[in-house]
């Protein structure tokens, strides 16, 4: 598709000629995310104002012109990849924040506004926003929205579902919208503002949202809990949150991923088969209390070591070992595949079982870490593409994951979203009348079938 004189003189006269590229070099950047999948756009529009994203959404309508919503590009799913070229519109220039409102316990932002501006602003006035993605520094609201994303806090504070209040956005078919509500509860209507987050920019261009602060906790304790194996780790995960104290924060390293951070804690024993790093917050009054019940909980069979952050310091040398893991693995295996699958918390040691077997019969190394308070697994295929049989047994090791996970009452992705690496295998996890329903709504939304088409559903059904 090669975009002709008229569109471009539409589109400059939306956003002018500094904020429009055509540039094959200037577009290239914009054509992939983290998930490292590319496409070239034939041309980049940068937007400043709803009115704006309206306008040019308008225009690719009217030329049938694909159109793909983009932030900062750190998804991992590659749900902002223009698979049929078409226009990418970026927002990260839609970053102020509005306003921030402690007496209402609320901030509202435009899409560009990063994770951690937003959690700078609500600091300031005593509160967060729970969702706290690794990659906070650089990925944006509009993006977290995007995808549901989430982070360690999820088991304690929830998603983004759970922590938005409501939503400015502009359909496929260029309507302006006003979804949900300016408090913390509200029955009117259906709930839109959850449809939207999740969605991926299939049914609407988001432009503002009003966000559900929380207090900021007196007080935090962080414990590290290291295992002989991963299946004792994993038990003692059923454990903690199976009673009443529930930890802001269980994360959860197996013995291989340990090995590729011992770099950042000379303190890690040789021999740890898993690691459990366990956080609690609340009132200073109630911490030792808490840490009493956690440490309880975390004792069992397979237990070798348990130790207890005494300062800040020592916490975030604990948090240090997690936060390194993730660009640990980019570097060292950048061809690995790494799906954020859920199975209920109780499962997750028959998650880890099949995981281990899946790796022997494909003989692919299994990386595993993540959320496990949740149930949010971080599976790794580190499979080397110069290696012939490597290559060849990737995809077939990742299905079986995703049908191991599916058998145990599990889902396919808990915040990294479905994007173009998981589409094909939605129809497993999704009844075909559920499919039809939810490509009925996507019309709704989006009756051209523009905004980031190719996403989401099995392309049979496209």
């Amino acid at each position: 598709m090669t975009l002709g004189l008229e569109v471009h003189r539409e589109l400059q006269a939306v956003v002018g000629t500094s904020r429009f590229l055509v540039d094959a070099a200037d577009c290239f950047v914009y054509g992939y995310d983290n998930s490292r999948k590319h496409h070239l756009p034939e041309a980049v529009v940068f937007v400043l104002t709803e009115h704006e994203v309206q306008a040019v959404i308008h225009i690719c309508r009217r030329h049938k012109l694909p159109l793909v919503a983009r932030g900062r590009g750190t998804g991992t799913a590659g749900a902002a990849v223009p698979l049929r070229g078409g226009i990418v519109m970026s927002l990260e220039r839609m970053n102020q924040i509005k306003a921030v409102d402690p007496a209402n316990r609320l901030m509202r932002v435009e899409p560009g506004v990063t994770n951690q501006e937003v959690q700078e602003a609500a600091r300031a006035n005593g509160f967060f926003w729970p969702p706290d993605p690794t990659s906070a520094a650089y990925c944006s609201i509009g993006g977290n929205l995007a995808v549901n994303a989430a982070g360690p806090r999820a088991v304690k504070y929830g998603t983004c579902r759970e922590n938005t209040l409501g939503l400015h956005a502009v359909t496929g078919a260029g309507h302006i919208i006003r979804v949900g509500v300016n408090t913390t509860k509200g029955a009117v209507g259906y709930d839109l503002t959850r449809l939207l987050i999740g969605s991926e920019g299939t049914l609407a261009v988001i432009t503002q949202a009003t966000l559900k602060l929380t207090p900021l906790p007196s007080a935090k304790r962080t414990l590290r809990a290291i295992y002989d194996t991963m299946h004792h780790a994993a038990e003692a995960v059923s454990r903690i949150m199976a009673q009443p104290v529930t930890p802001c924060a269980l994360e959860f390293l197996d013995g291989s991923a340990i090995g590729m951070v011992r770099a950042y804690s000379q303190a890690l024993p040789d021999r740890a088969g898993a690691l459990l790093l366990i956080e609690t917050d609340g009132p200073e009054s109630s911490m030792d209390e808490a840490v009493s019940a956690l440490t309880r909980a975390a004792r069992g069979t397979g237990l070798t070591e348990l130790a207890s952050a005494k300062t800040a310091e020592e916490a975030a040398q604990l948090w240090a070992v997690r936060k390194a893991l993730s660009p640990a693995l980019r570097t060292l295996a950048p061809n690995k595949l790494n799906e954020d699958v859920v199975v209920p918390v109780s499962r997750i040691p028959e998650l880890i079982n099949g995981l281990e077997k899946l790796s022997r019969k494909f003989g692919i190394p299994i990386v595993n870490f993540g959320h496990a308070g949740n149930g949010n697994i971080h599976v790794n295929l580190l499979y080397d593409s110069q290696n012939a049989e490597q290559e060849k047994q990737a995809r077939p090791c990742l299905s079986e994951v995703f049908d191991l996970v599916l058998a145990l009452d599990g889902t396919l992705s808990g915040e990294h979203g479905v994007g173009l690496e998981k589409r094909d295998y939605v129809g497993r996890a999704i009844d075909e009348e559920t499919l039809t329903l939810m490509r009925s709504i996507k019309t709704q939304f989006d009756p051209d079938n523009i905004l980031n088409p190719d996403k989401i559903f099995p392309l049979a059904h496209t």
